[in-house]
């Protein structure tokens, strides 16, 4: 789920960021978190963020310079950074003071959809509700991640999972590939889009992918199906809130 506000302005700013900076993120794998970081930074109202595409493994892979803690001062100094970044989370939920905060947030509610949208969502169909979970968990034929958390989805919505937008190289589709990819699981672009998956994170892979097809402003249901099948009352047969496994 998104921090608040105030965690948030307090670990960019712990970051050295400003709202005057231009930011890129990127991560490990090649396109997975870092689409959660963009889509955070643009909930908090700071649109100046790109998404390295392909990540660490294709800037590696073509070349470019690398550097690390043990060689680098600046290296080094991100560490500290990041180290106070989590620190200055801890205070901002503590209620204690953080300092100095050089980042303003300027919240965007129209790209975070909550649990009473989603259910109104149901009934109104006014969005399409594309889901990045796997199609096993999607049907309800293979367990989720989380311990005690049943599979299934939230009725109404179609499946699309997100490794579907990246190549081999885990870099995002070029826009015809990902035009066509909508398209064949009956995706209208014409029409207002809600994402989810399993926890609000690969959900924001699918709204990276509807940015570059010019979407820009596909709202993610931040709880997600964690959420969804975790709030719900699922001990009796709830099948018209619920699609999924047989109650048990």
């Amino acid at each position: 789920m998104l921090p608040s506000e105030e965690a948030f302005a307090a670990a960019v700013s712990a970051l050295g960021i400003e709202c005057k900076d231009r930011v890129v993120v990127y991560d490990g794998m090649g396109l997975f978190s870092a689409a959660r970081v963009w889509w955070m930074f643009r909930v908090f109202g700071h649109d100046k963020i790109w998404v390295l595409d392909g990540g660490m493994p294709r800037w590696h892979a073509s070349g470019f310079e690398v550097e690390s803690s043990a060689s680098s001062d600046a290296a080094s100094n991100a560490l500290l950074q990041a180290s106070a970044a989590i620190e200055a989370i801890e205070k901002a939920y503590r209620g204690q003071p953080v300092g100095p905060v050089t980042f303003q947030t300027k919240f965007q509610p129209h790209f975070v959809w909550a649990l009473e949208q989603v259910k109104k969502n149901i009934e109104e169909k006014s969005f399409q509700h594309i889901d990045a979970r796997s199609k096993a968990r999607f049907d309800g034929v293979a367990p989720e991640p989380r311990k005690g958390l049943r599979s299934g989805h939230i009725p109404g919505s179609k499946c699309i999972p997100f490794p579907e937008m990246l190549d081999g190289s885990q870099a995002l589709l070029p826009a015809d590939e990902l035009k066509k990819r909508f398209e064949q699981e009956g995706i209208s672009l014409e029409k207002p889009i809600l994402t989810s998956c399993g926890t609000g994170v690969t959900a924001c892979i699918l709204v990276l992918g509807l940015h570059r097809l010019g979407k820009t402003n596909v709202p993610v249901y931040d709880g997600s199906w964690t959420e969804w099948a975790t709030k719900l009352d699922v001990s009796n047969d709830a099948r018209s809130a619920y699609e999924g496994l047989p109650a048990k």
